[in-house]
């Protein structure tokens, strides 16, 4: 926000779009009422409603352009480019985009990306990041690119065409291999109604309606709209018997239902990959409070998070279920008392 500030930039009278927006004090100097949202996160969405903004799930819906898109590009450089190229598609004739990105987040890749698109007018970098905006824009910009990296992160088969992934999802052209280590120690007695938390593109509740037959629903809770998407897919494609729940949510705000049995490979860092072992601790909690007396509870990390403290608290009997390559997989049963 930064160029609008220090008037480098004009904010518009006209509405704004906010691509992978985030709330912030530096948003709160403009008039909020403009400002149409597109977050698939739901935890940043959720900020972002609680904020009084109003948060769409797909902007190119309404069939509106913006004379000002704002876009903050993740990481992932299919992904970003793809984003870069929507803004570009969602601005009216004579609009602007303007993007921002962390230093360590690929921040001078996204500028040469979007002067690629549309040309460049200004950059500015402050505070470890970089913000970069385009002209106004007119018929100059070369259509069949963004045609082309508008669908860089289209959903594609992987693993031998047995899965439905996307770039920018977590693993999303590999089996994460700690989602494997946990699946070689799951049993395959698992029974009744559990959940899978932090699903991703559905790998865990693939492998584990698979191997576990007397499984009789199944909830699938993840964060990132656009890999729940992914998993119902792929989900509904094999046709499972069991009873099956897709929830946008976000699990560190607890579990709406009780479970027999619970998956989980849980996140421990944030977007930015800046390591937040609170996460999974909230995970284990969330589980915990979930969990039937006597459920059972399956789940992997990185060997080297400190997550038996939380375990120890919350169950009533906790062992390691196995480790390989860097991995710790933890079975934990809760009291029955």
């Amino acid at each position: 926000m930064l160029p609008f500030v220090q008037g480098q930039l004009a904010w518009p009278s006209g509405p704004v779009l906010f691509l992978r927006a985030r709330d912030g004090a530096a948003l709160r100097q403009f008039p909020l009422p403009q400002v149409v949202c597109e977050q698939s996160f739901r935890p940043d969405a959720e900020l972002l409603e609680r904020a009084g903004l109003r948060v769409v799930a797909d902007a190119a819906e309404d069939g509106v352009r913006y004379p000002l898109v704002l876009v903050l590009p993740p990481r992932q450089r299919e992904e970003a480019r793809a984003l870069l190229a929507r803004a570009m598609q969602l601005a009216s004739p004579g609009g602007v985009v303007v993007a921002a990105m962390t230093n360590n987040e690929g921040a001078k890749s996204g500028e040469a990306d979007l002067k690629q698109l549309g040309g460049l007018a200004g950059t500015l970098t402050k505070f470890h990041c970089r913000t970069f905006w385009t002209r106004p824009l007119g018929e100059a910009a070369d259509e069949a690119m963004l045609q082309q990296w508008s669908a860089l992160d289209a959903p594609r088969r992987i693993e031998g065409g047995r899965f439905l992934s996307r770039p920018g999802v977590f693993a999303w052209n590999r089996i994460d291999p700690a989602s494997a280590s946990l699946v070689e120690c799951l049993p395959n007695d698992i029974a009744g109604h559990g959940a899978d938390l932090g699903a991703g593109w559905g790998f865990l509740s693939l492998s584990l309606l698979a191997c576990n037959p007397a499984i009789t629903a199944l909830d699938l809770y993840e964060a990132e709209a656009r890999a729940l998407a992914l998993a119902k897919a792929n989900l509904l494609d094999v046709g499972a018997s069991a009873a099956l729940g897709f929830h946008w949510h976000d699990v560190t705000a607890g579990l709406p239902s009780r479970y027999d049995f619970i998956v989980s490979n849980p996140p421990f860092h944030t977007q930015s990959r800046a390591d937040r072992p609170d996460i999974g601790q909230r995970f284990i909690a969330a589980a915990a409070e979930a969990l039937k007396p006597g459920g059972r509870l399956w789940l992997v990390a990185n060997r080297h998070l400190p997550y038996e403290q939380t375990l120890n608290e919350r169950f009533g009997d906790v062992r390691v279920a196995g480790e390989r390559d860097g991995f710790k997989v933890i079975a934990a049963i809760k009291a029955r008392r």
